[in-house]
């Protein structure tokens, strides 16, 4: 396989992405007089192979950007301005590009054995429902596209990848929600979109809808703490505080909850050198003197939508409680096989009177979810493989990174017990973070390895993973 990057790599497949482009302009050129319906067709191959080629010597920057584009949920502020028609195709064109980086970052890094891989688990329900039967409102194509987004927030992992990847998808990790908002606002100011909407009191939307955003708040804290415990600097100190200012203004209870645990757990009990005790002093009296602050002043700030529902309706479902006995029922029909892949979807027509009132025809619950799509086998299976993902890539990591790391996906699965954590855009932005840390935490234990063991004149794939 290093063979094959290298030559890859090499000025011999330059001349021929540069050939094929250029024979493609030719035949272009050639369509629009002798067979102008072939025009555009052959002009758009001529682009894709420059693109390909271009995110083929610049994988990094194009993962990176990929990674910013999908946490801006183009669907939504593109669908505003495009029609409804518009919202799926975005996802699709989404997570069909990052399926296109995955491949390019096999062919430039190599490939990854992840035999405990979350996206294998719903491979086999898929197999499993199509073996049993789909679900009356789910047909074949239906179900082979929720496949295909099911197993892409996972995806990366299946490829070896290298540290300046890993520091790219990290960093800009914690941006996201910045650079969302700052987007937000141009199109506010503009009259396009607003910046905040009225759901229950003003929610801060930026370019797409507050949970989506809640959920990118989430992964640039922990990108951030993780960043914070490695290195200690001051502006990832900034970038924890400013990620979890735009989740308050989001209005997410349960993002909140689980992102102050984890952050505040990971504070006070996880050691850091980099990171030390009285560096977390400061920082961490401060958000004990705000919070009690924010919860006497929820009354009077009721207009916003956290402090309204902590004020009146601390206990308040959303809905779940009417969503939630739909699937309980359909789940029962097929208790150990499940439905299918994508059969979560068909549970609620999206013309019913139940997705009318509540806005939405998903569970709201992910367990719930899997048992209607993969009976309590498939769930079984992808909390299993859930598990031994998170233990198995965090044991090479350094013990802060380690210890936080396990604290997220803890907290994960206490989330995915009232939000749809696995099926949204923010699970590609979350998943893809931790594929960068689990990347990082294993090269740079090859690195300690090839440096207690190897030669230093022999060759090591992990120094050429640097590149």
């Amino acid at each position: 396989m290093a063979g094959l990057r290298s030559g890859f790599s090499g000025s011999d497949l330059s001349g021929a992405v540069r050939a094929a482009g250029a024979g493609f302009l030719l035949a272009a050129a050639a369509a629009a007089m002798l067979a102008p319906a072939w025009f555009w067709p052959l002009l758009a191959c001529a682009a894709a192979v420059s693109v390909g080629f271009l995110a083929f010597r610049h994988t990094v920057g194009f993962c990176a950007g990929w990674l910013l584009l999908a946490g801006s949920t183009p669907e939504m502020f593109l669908g505003d301005l495009m029609g409804p028609a518009a919202y799926q195709a975005i996802i699709a064109g989404v997570k069909a590009a990052q399926l296109a980086l995955v491949a390019l970052c096999i062919l430039r890094f190599g490939p990854r054995a992840d035999p405990f891989n979350p996206g294998l688990g719903f491979a086999a329900i898929a197999v499993a429902g199509f073996a049993h039967g789909l679900h009356p409102g789910l047909t074949p194509a239906d179900s082979l596209r929720s496949l295909v987004g099911s197993v892409a927030p996972f995806a990366f992992s299946f490829s070896a990848l290298s540290i300046p990847w890993a520091r790219a998808i990290i960093g800009m990790a914690r941006l996201i929600p910045l650079i969302t908002v700052a987007g937000g606002a141009v199109l506010a100011a503009a009259g396009i979109r607003p910046l905040f909407v009225d759901m229950g009191g003003a929610r801060l939307a930026a370019l797409g809808h507050p949970a989506f955003l809640a959920g990118f708040c989430l992964t640039g804290a922990y990108a951030a703490l993780i960043e914070l415990l490695r290195e200690g600097r001051r502006r990832d100190v900034a970038l924890l505080l400013a990620n979890f200012a735009i989740l308050v203004a989001t209005g997410a209870r349960a993002p909140l909850i689980y992102g102050t645990l984890v952050c505040g757990l990971t504070l006070l009990f996880v050691p850091a050198p980099a990171f030390p005790w009285r560096r977390r002093l400061g920082l961490m009296l401060g958000v004990a003197a705000i919070l009690p602050l924010a919860f006497a002043l929820a009354g009077e700030l009721a207009g916003v939508r956290l402090f309204n529902v902590l004020s009146n309706e601390a206990g308040n479902l959303s809905g779940r409680d009417i969503l939630w006995p739909l699937f309980e029922r359909a789940a029962d029909r097929s208790p150990w096989l499940g439905w299918g892949v994508g059969a979560g979807n068909a549970v609620i027509p999206q013309d019913s009177d139940v997705a009318r009132l509540l806005g939405t025809f998903a569970a709201h619950n992910e367990y719930l979810r899997i048992r209607v799509e993969g009976g309590w086998l498939g769930l079984g299976l992808l909390v299993l493989l859930f598990a031994a993902w998170a233990r198995s890539h965090t044991a090479c990591l350094a013990r802060p990174e380690r210890a936080a790391m396990r604290l997220v996906f803890l907290a994960f699965a206490a989330h995915a017990a009232t939000d749809n954590v696995l099926i949204s855009t923010s699970a590609c932005v979350l998943f893809t973070f931790v594929s960068a840390v689990f990347a990082r935490g294993a090269l740079e234990a090859q690195q300690v390895r090839a440096a207690h063991d190897v030669p230093p004149t022999e060759p090591d794939d992990a120094a050429r993973n640097l590149a």
